[in-house]
């Protein structure tokens, strides 16, 4: 009898009886697995010629049970099959096998493990990654954000805007009214997916690009030219493919979610993602809010947004004063994750200059503590499109010229974000709350990209401040309580710099300069 480890994947297939013209069109399979009186059912996904397959991830340990449900009874190659295996306990150091797949916490605000560890997000944006990367590439590119601490891996799972199809030509699909899986695109992109979740990470795939722009003469992104049935069938099928993966769905891609089209996705979420286990968001467009209008949806678990690839004053009050600042303390709560604040090297919309990693760090920290800190995502030009050389991306002409993946890769920025998930992994950051009475003075208020970012834990006896300039930073006295020890960071390469000690009516730190900040504050 077959033995699979507690949240890993079991897989099995079938050969169908009989001939469909098109399979994903034509007929529906669903598997219920059951163990100890529970149920879950998975619907199978067709795999090219005759063949369906079935994967499921076992989230108990015991006997379980199978048998299969097809839309054409008389099919018995397809129709009330069934089978057993068995879960067992699994030790293993990757992190979601060990500890679980990740769920929103009881706070509401961050991500743990299903055993209650918490989980810090850090994402990076390999958008082309999985369609155009070959596998040696891939795997370089894994262990590199591995190394630096990235657990998310956040790309496009069709062709869309950004990319025709993979790197061998092939679309996801054919057609428009009656759409055609190509199976040897997705048995391409398995593989891909595979190797994120043996690195220890998560696979975040968009499931249908949505922007509502397009190059001239050019239909790609599915969410805008597919109908409604299609998009939909099309997500289920990627759905019932990754379900059994470590994921988390980003429904759709850059779309502008609002009036009769946020109904659409809440409709297409509710068909395709409510019967998932896994936790799902949206990618709304560059300073877009999507959570009042997908709040209320059960498949809804985290708020992802895009600030975008500005650096200027509207950008920074945007982030600092608008919707992550405010939103957080709307019922129902939501984990607040900045899914794509600006790109390394991609030039910024306002300025036209390209965008270093100074403008990265601001705004992943103003991001992170905006709201109470979940995680963040970064990006780097050229990576994201998977350059080969330097070059325009596809049908992006106003981002820029991208450096090769290879050069990308290794822009500082990651490098600073490593720092950033190593500090955060030193102390409970999951118990931080914005806090701007913290401060007695805010640059902000008249110079917006020196806003200084302020969070506390609800018991005051932890703190953390961020100066996108460093220097003198002006507190309210009396507001920790306590004397406190502070520690100094250079956000640039991670070094401590100094660790003093300062009584409870302390007023006034001095960070010190030139170059960005981090203060931590703990009680003594």
């Amino acid at each position: 009898m077959t033995t699979v480890g507690v949240h890993t994947r079991y897989e099995t297939s079938f050969e169908a009886a009989l001939d469909y013209p098109n399979p994903v069109q034509d007929v529906q399979v669903t598997i219920e697995f059951a163990s100890n009186g529970q149920s879950r059912f998975v619907e199978a996904f067709w795999d090219g010629g005759c063949t369906w397959r079935v994967r499921f991830s076992p989230d108990m340990c015991g006997h379980w049970t199978w048998r299969s449900w097809c839309s054409h009874p008389q099919d018995d190659g397809l129709h009330d099959r069934t089978g057993e295996f068995e879960c067992t306990e699994l030790r293993s150091s990757n992190a979601f096998l060990h500890h679980g797949p990740v769920r929103v916490s009881a706070s509401r605000h961050h991500l743990i493990h299903a055993d209650g560890e918490p989980f810090f997000w850090l994402g990076d944006t390999a958008w082309n990654g999985p369609l155009k990367s070959n596998e040696q590439d891939w795997a370089i590119y894994l262990s590199d954000r591995q190394q630096k601490g990235f657990n998310v891996i956040q790309f496009v799972a069709t062709q869309w805007i950004g990319a025709t199809g993979d790197a061998d030509g092939r679309p996801a699909y054919q057609g428009r009214d009656q759409i055609r899986i190509e199976p040897a695109f997705f048995q391409r992109m398995d593989r891909r997916v595979d190797m994120i979740n043996d690195s220890g990470m998560i696979a975040a795939p968009v499931l249908a690009w949505a922007a509502t722009w397009n190059a001239e003469g050019v239909h790609l992104n599915p969410g805008n030219t597919l109908s409604e049935d299609q998009l939909t069938l099309l997500i289920r099928y990627l759905v019932s493919r990754y379900g059994a993966h470590q994921v988390v769905w980003i429904l759709a891609g850059d779309g502008i979610y609002l009036g009769d089209e946020a109904e659409r996705w809440r409709r297409i979420g509710r068909s395709a993602l409510n019967r998932t286990n896994r936790l799902a968001t949206i990618h709304p467009a560059g300073r877009l809010w999507a959570a009042p209008e997908f709040r209320h949806e059960l498949w809804f678990n985290l708020n992802g947004y895009q600030s975008g690839h500005w650096n200027d004053d509207d950008n920074a009050r945007w982030i600092n004063e608008g919707p992550p600042s405010r939103d957080w303390t709307t019922q129902p709560a939501f984990p607040h994750i900045n899914l794509e604040p600006c790109y390394e090297d991609h030039v910024a919309f306002a300025s036209e200059h390209p965008i270093d990693a100074h403008d990265v760090r601001r705004a992943c920290y103003w991001s992170l503590l905006a709201s109470p800190p979940a995680g963040v995502t970064y990006g780097a030009h050229g990576l994201w499109s998977w350059e080969t050389s330097a070059a325009i991306p596809l049908n992006h002409p106003h981002a820029g010229i991208a450096s090769p993946w290879h050069k990308a890769m290794h822009f500082p920025g990651s490098r600073c974000m490593s720092h950033l998930k190593a500090i955060f992994s030193s102390l409970d950051w999951w118990r931080l709350y914005p806090c701007p009475d913290l401060l007695s003075n805010q640059p902000g208020r008249n110079f917006p990209t020196r806003f200084i970012s302020a969070a506390c834990s609800k018991t005051r006896d932890l703190a953390m401040i961020y100066s996108p300039e460093g220097g003198s930073i002006e507190l309210n006295a009396g507001i920790l309580k306590h004397q406190v020890s502070v520690q100094c960071f250079n956000p640039e390469n991670g070094a401590l710099l100094w660790q003093r000690s300062y009584g409870a009516t302390c007023n006034r730190i001095d960070a010190g300069g030139p170059g960005d900040r981090l203060l931590i504050l703990r009680q003594s």
